[in-house]
């Protein structure tokens, strides 16, 4: 350790401790370093001589302690080292951020509180902070959050908001665990509920959990302070929800167990209309709630309990019913009145007129409310006179009010079946009298059906006409296609059966059976003009004069050769082939008539060759009777045209035979032999072929076979030829 020499009152002294002193305390460790370097480069002044000690005043400095060096420092044992350093550490806290403490106020200003939490800096707070605190003044001890030790310009940031949003989550945290219940004030409104401030942290009170009874208005509790329980807390967010109604329900449970412990079946209570629901009432029976169904309101029908109950009205109700373990309890209003079945009045017997409303609607019938609570069935069969069915939710319409008549009573049974149609006289009775069988009348159709239609005469009378019974010559697919529902038709009474209520009736019967006409205009075999109304695959439907209809199979339909296939509309000839009138049944064919066609095409034809034909028999003969000895030439000429006449005498045989037949063009005939000719010479036309006086064998260069007549037939020579031989 390097010492140093120091110059008090001409008094040297080494002080070791000195150095030592310093090194305990580093924070003036720069300037003793500063001192000792002046003390070192300092030149040491000469010694001067002794001075006679001159007598001075009394001063303060008397009392100046020389212990202390130029440096002002001054020299301390040991013992009193380690109790200024005991004090000075216990002036120091060791803090970190996030952490709450407490600190006391030392000064305020217009707009910050200073607070000193025993660091080496003090903190500011904004006053906006303590706007909760009244009366702050200095000293107050209050609790901030360390937010930062320095910030950015060196200064300790605090926060007493921070501070109490900290301590209120834990708070919040604890009373979670624990079910204790908090004082909150309801400060705003939000969507779905309210904002309670709880230990100075915003919680969330929705409003289902407000109050037990469905609340609207969450202006009216703006401002209130209210007990609350926390029901849920997200620590990630650190969000609380909490909840008005679960301490009210926990009041509440326990009149429920005293009131439950002391019911029974039977006991008459009295409650308030808590809620109305379209199947019942519930009911506050002082704390337990009850459930009113809407059968147990009236012993009469209602369609809503609103129609009887009323909110917030008080009632007497009974015990139906209660579950201990699901607390739930159903309670009676009707049954504390006596039912309307056993106080049944007089009137009201078999065989009476009542007067009912329509309180059900079923596919059998009707329920007719008579009185309150007693109800009674029309069925179905009991509506009209008339065997058509009717369908009773077209009949009958909810809350109109008929008459009808008591057929049967059961009072044990609580059952009574009603009839409409027993207050008028049974039509039936005398319907032979007013509908005889053959007589004319005009009815209504009603209903159509695809095998028929139902007319209806009058009132409870009425019949069907069958498909079949329409028309005399058209057939229809649908009855729908010749009348509709609610059209006038004239009908006949075909059939009567009294005891299953039943009329057979007609229409084509208004008139003649036409079909006796039709079988002489419309012959099997005879020829008639028709148009196509209807085509598929099978067949054809023709409509003939008169308005008949027609039927040509496919087969039938076939059209000659270059003509297009028959479509509808077109306008055909057809031939009659069958002609059924009990089946009323006319069957046609357009093929027949195009071959008959050609067959008298074919006939004409051959009428029209027979002259040119006989014209070449002749001139054959002649050149037969003028030939003496006929060349080999001349004989191929006599072979070509008997050949021609042969064919001619085919064709036309062919053609009076059959129509389909055709005459074979070009088929040779045979050539005879030279001795089948008489007299041992051949036949001139069997001999064919070129001959040396006529080489080509043509016909021309025969001599004129019609010279006498005068007449050329066709393909043969010219006048003024003749053969070398002539």
């Amino acid at each position: 350790m390097q010492s140093l020499k120091i110059h008090s009152k001409r008094r040297t002294q080494i002080v070791p401790e000195t150095i030592e002193r310093n090194e305990q305390q580093p924070e003036n460790q720069e300037n003793v370093t500063h001192q000792e370097l002046q003390a070192e480069t300092a030149t040491t002044p000469a010694p001067e001589p002794p001075i006679p000690p001159v007598p001075e005043p009394a001063s303060a400095h008397d009392d100046f302690d020389w212990t202390i060096n130029k440096r002002n420092i001054s020299t301390y044992n040991k013992e009193e080292r380690e109790k200024y350093d005991r004090t000075y550490d216990s002036t120091f806290k060791a803090i970190s951020e996030n952490e709450l403490i407490r600190g006391i106020i030392v000064a305020l200003t217009k707009t910050d509180a200073v607070i000193n939490i025993g660091f080496k800096s003090d903190g500011l707070v904004s006053l906006n902070e303590f706007r909760d605190l009244q009366g702050l003044k200095m000293g107050d001890e209050v609790e901030v959050l360390v937010v930062e030790r320095e910030d950015r310009d060196g200064h300790l940031h605090l926060s007493r908001k921070d501070a109490r949003k900290m301590r209120a989550w834990q708070r919040i945290m604890e009373v979670h665990k624990s079910g204790e219940v908090v004082t909150g004030t309801v400060t705003s409104k939000t969507k779905g509920g309210l904002i309670v401030d709880v230990y100075g942290m915003e919680t969330f009170l929705p409003g289902s959990q407000i109050d037990v009874k469905p609340v609207t208005d969450y202006d009216q509790f703006v401002g209130k302070t209210m007990e609350f329980k926390v029901v849920k807390v997200n620590e990630a967010i650190r969000n609380a929800v909490v909840s008005h109604k679960a301490l009210i329900e926990s009041d509440i449970e326990q009149q429920r167990a005293d009131i439950i412990g002391k019911l029974e079946k039977g006991q008459v209570l009295e409650g308030t209309i808590k809620n109305i629901t379209d199947f019942g009432a519930f009911i506050d029976l002082g704390g337990l709630d009850g459930l009113l169904y809407i059968t147990d309101i009236s012993w009469g029908r209602i369609s809503h309990p609103s129609d009887v109950l009323k909110l917030d009205q008080k009632i007497n109700v009974v015990v139906l019913d209660f579950d201990d373990e699901k607390r739930r309890i159903s309670l009676g209003y009707k049954q504390l009145t006596p039912h309307p079945w056993d106080t049944l009045p007089e009137p009201i017997h078999e065989g009476a007129k009542v007067r009912g409303k329509v309180v059900n609607i079923e596919d059998y019938g009707a329920f007719l409310e008579i009185m309150p609570g007693v109800e009674g069935l029309v069925h179905v069969s009991e509506i009209s006179w008339a065997s058509a069915p009717v369908n009773a939710k077209e009949y009958f319409k909810m809350g109109e009010e008929y008459d009808a008549r008591i057929v049967t009573l059961s009072r044990e049974d609580r059952k009574m079946s009603l009839s409409i149609k027993q207050l008028t006289e049974d039509p039936w009775a005398t319907i032979e009298e007013k509908y005889p069988t053959g007589s004319r009348h005009k009815g209504l159709v009603r209903n159509i059906t695809p095998y028929g239609v139902f007319v209806e005469l009058q009132t409870g009378i009425g019949g069907m006409i069958h498909i079949s019974d329409l028309s005399w010559i058209k057939r229809f697919n649908h009855p729908n296609e010749y009348t509709r529902v609610g059209n006038d038709i004239d009908v006949v009474i075909l059939n009567i059966d009294k005891d299953n209520r039943k009329l057979s009736l007609g229409h084509k019967q208004i008139e003649e059976d036409p079909w006796n006409t039709f079988e002489t205009i419309f012959p099997i075999g005879s020829i008639h003009k028709g148009t196509v109304i209807r085509r598929d695959e099978k067949g054809a439907n023709i409509q003939l004069q008169y308005g008949l209809e027609a039927y040509a199979p496919a087969r039938h339909l076939k059209t000659a050769e270059g003509e297009k296939p028959i479509a509808v509309d077109d306008v055909i000839e057809v031939a009659i082939l069958e002609f059924d009138r009990n089946d009323k049944r006319i069957l046609v064919s357009h093929t027949r008539v195009t071959d008959q066609k050609k067959h008298e095409d074919r006939e004409t034809a051959g009428k029209e060759r027979r002259p040119e034909v006989e014209k070449t028999k002749k001139a054959v003969k002649n050149v037969q009777s003028k030939v003496e000895k006929a060349t080999l030439g001349d004989l191929g000429v006599l072979a070509e045209i008997k050949q021609k006449m042969k064919e001619s005498e085919h064709a036309e045989t062919a053609g009076e035979n059959s129509p389909s037949a055709k005459p074979e063009e070009g088929t040779p005939e045979p050539t005879a032999s030279a001795d089948s000719a008489p007299g041992g010479e051949p036949e001139t036309e069997s001999i064919t072929g070129p001959s040396r006086d006529n080489p080509s064998g043509s016909a021309k260069d025969l001599p004129d076979a019609s010279s006498e007549t005068g007449e050329i037939p066709e393909n043969e020579y010219q006048p003024g030829e003749t053969t070398e031989k002539e």
